[in-house]
């Protein structure tokens, strides 16, 4: 009886599967990873294309005010502008990829942005998370949260003191 009981043991744990729950090593992580690839080189098409149509992406901001890949992609556009250098430190970046209770596939990033303004040469680092969520290979929701208010103040001095330059001049 006790071998029976033993043998049915056996054979019921082959018939469990195990799901994985986290990870750092998923086709979703190597999709994130080439996501920061585009954004650096400026691959615009590309970086977009790891988006689901109709996914809503909320950068800095509430679940109240959503924007598009495109929306994203025309804010990034403006705001790496004024630099002349931006990358992020591959070395410094973590990924993760969770499976949740409802069966919903994350991937997590924290990583190092640095950038550099033209106008000064001043450069400026800020740690960023995004946590996105993937569904048949596609980002469907992205939540992304860096203090960019450091960087925004450096470009109001530069604007205002451009602007008091070519006030004097217009006065001489």
């Amino acid at each position: 009886m006790k071998r029976l009981l033993f043998f049915a043991l056996i054979l019921s744990s082959f018939g469990c599967t195990t799901e994985t729950r986290y990870t750092q090593q998923s086709p979703e992580i190597d999709i994130f990873k080439s996501i920061i690839g585009n954004y650096v080189a400026g691959e615009w098409n590309e970086y977009a294309a790891h988006y689901a149509d109709g996914a809503v992406i909320f950068f800095n901001v509430t679940e109240d005010y959503p924007s598009s890949i495109q929306e994203i992609i025309a804010g990034q556009k403006l705001s790496i502008e004024p630099l002349s250098t931006y990358s992020f430190d591959r070395d410094e970046e973590e990924l993760e990829m969770v499976m949740t209770d409802e069966g919903e596939t994350w991937v997590n990033y924290w990583g190092l942005w640095k950038g550099t303004i033209a106008a000064n040469n001043k450069t400026f680092e800020m740690t960023v998370h995004i946590t996105s969520q993937f569904v048949d290979g596609k980002i469907v929701k992205a939540h992304g949260y860096w203090n960019i208010a450091p960087l925004q103040m450096e470009l109001m001095q530069i604007q205002e003191a451009a602007a008091t330059i070519a006030e004097e001049e217009t006065l001489d």
